[in-house]
């Protein structure tokens, strides 16, 4: 079974090309055309274990260790500190400077961890007996590798984003959280914005009615930290932008719509087509610094990916999502979340905004209410009438010591919780797979100017999951020692 998988991972991630109706390859015979009942059937794909749902047995005091402690890493590391039930054994990084910076962190609490600093050190914090849960922060492509050893020596893992960089790697991720049932968490935030868990909580009160259409993205305006010299080690995300041409960060912009359209959760992502525009500041800016400094002449005239890149997916239900990615330009940054439904549409950027279809009739519908955004007082009105349980409960603190609005201390907090009090975790290993494969097909996608059949991590269970609840449950009662 795990070998015809294995072989179905290949199809998917290497050579699953397909279009309504036809394979497009324009030129790029070497890489072969799969038909697609052969290469998408998953009936014989059968899951170890559903994962969706899953509580694992609780644990009263959550024992974590910290891999990669360089940019995302202290930031988990501060914010858990101040939680209660949990215990801080082991903190791991390349550089012996980070560490200290992370001892510091949290010097004045009563934990006193190990550190580890050797190539392969992150192995021995996975063995380690008296740990439970394991926090990779570390370069993207050492996410999966590292996920699955942690998983497969008994640990629960918390994964920054993407999880993992190709099609093969989700299918790691998922058969390995199926087979040792322990969960996989990518650590997305934006799902946890006080925005984007209203927009969810509005969702499952039927505020939208049918969801019709998303819009999500990446737009921020990265373009000098990564040609910095520290900002990444070894430069390690400037180079991840060279030969890979798509939308490289998806999760943020997709994650919250995903949620609200119930994916993996009663629909399913089908297909996505993604086109890619020119670099048109990367190399540019390479040959500026390398004309005066040689360090930078590696990066000149390598094949930096589209400066825009725009993705469409369409799911089982006839939904669609138009998702951007954009970390050159100089635009502000944006998530650019927008959920439409047939009773309303709300949008995030510039200005929080919401319309609500009021009835019309042919006669008057130039002057209807669907065509204009409510006021301040009536968007205020809703955000309190609305408010998530778990905003409520925690909005101020998170906003006094989280990163992102607060969005990073909900996530950290909410995961704890739930692993303390054996709830299900908001994001399973199916969503890290599903949104982290957005990245590598989109890549296809614009290579070959074709329409890409999404794989269903699910193998079939996303008909009967049912959704996530955190907009509506506040979850359990771990305090916060502040």
């Amino acid at each position: 079974m795990k070998n015809k998988r294995r072989d179905f991972l290949k199809l998917t991630g290497m050579a699953g090309l397909t279009v309504a109706g036809a394979g497009v390859l324009n030129g790029f015979a070497a890489e072969p055309k799969i038909d697609n009942k052969s290469a998408l059937d998953q009936k014989s794909h059968l899951q170890h274990f559903n994962m969706s749902g899953f509580a694992a047995p609780k644990l009263d005091v959550v024992r974590i260790g910290f891999i990669g402690l360089g940019n995302r890493g202290p930031a988990h590391l501060g914010q858990v500190s101040i939680l209660e039930g949990v215990d801080i054994k082991a903190l791991c990084d390349l550089r012996p400077e980070k560490l200290d910076l992370a001892k510091k962190k949290i010097q004045k609490t009563s934990f006193k961890p190990d550190t580890y600093s050797g190539k392969d050190d992150w192995k021995k914090v996975c063995e380690r007996k008296d740990i439970d849960l394991i926090f990779i922060a570390t370069p993207w492509e050492l996410h999966t590798p590292m996920a699955v050893y942690a998983m497969n020596q008994g640990k629960h893992v918390c994964v920054e984003v993407p999880a993992a960089k190709t099609v093969e790697e989700c299918w790691q991720l998922v058969e390995t959280s199926e087979r040792t049932k322990k969960h996989c968490m990518m650590m997305e935030n934006a799902c946890y914005g006080f925005y984007e868990l209203l927009m969810l909580n509005l969702a499952r009160q039927g505020f939208f009615g049918e969801i019709i259409h998303g819009e999500g993205a990446y737009i921020h305006h990265l373009l000098y930290g990564h040609f910095s010299k520290d900002k990444y080690y070894e430069q390690w995300r400037l180079k991840e932008n060279i030969g890979r041409n798509g939308n490289l960060y998806p999760t943020h912009g997709l994650g919250p719509i995903a949620q609200v359209m119930n994916i993996n959760r009663g629909d399913k992502f089908e297909y996505l087509v993604s086109v890619s525009g020119n670099d048109f500041m990367m190399n540019d800016l390479a040959k500026k610094l390398a004309s005066k400094d040689d360090f930078f002449k590696d990066f000149v005239d390598k094949p930096f990916r589209g400066s825009m890149n725009t993705t469409t997916i369409r799911t089982s239900l006839g939904r669609t999502i138009m998702l951007q990615h954009d970390v050159t330009s100089p635009r502000p940054k944006s998530d650019g979340l927008v959920i439409s439904g047939t009773k309303a549409t709300a949008i995030q950027f510039p200005v929080e905004k919401i319309s609500v279809a009021r009835e019309a009739t042919p006669e008057t519908w130039r002057g209807s209410d669907a065509q204009k955004w409510i006021t301040d007082e009536e968007f205020k009105a809703l955000e309190k009438k609305y408010e998530p349980s778990i905003v409520k409960k925690l909005g101020e603190i998170a906003k006094e010591v989280g990163a992102h609005g607060g969005g990073d201390f909900l996530m950290d907090w909410r995961t704890i919780d739930c692993l303390r009090n054996g709830l299900p975790l908001d994001q399973d290993v199916y969503d890290a797979a599903l949104w982290s494969s957005i990245g590598p097909l989109t890549e296809w996608s614009v290579a070959n100017q074709a329409t890409i059949k999404i794989p269903d991590f699910t193998a079939g269970s996303w008909k009967a999951n049912k959704p996530l609840d955190i907009a509506i449950s506040a979850g359990g009662n771990t305090k916060v020692k502040v």
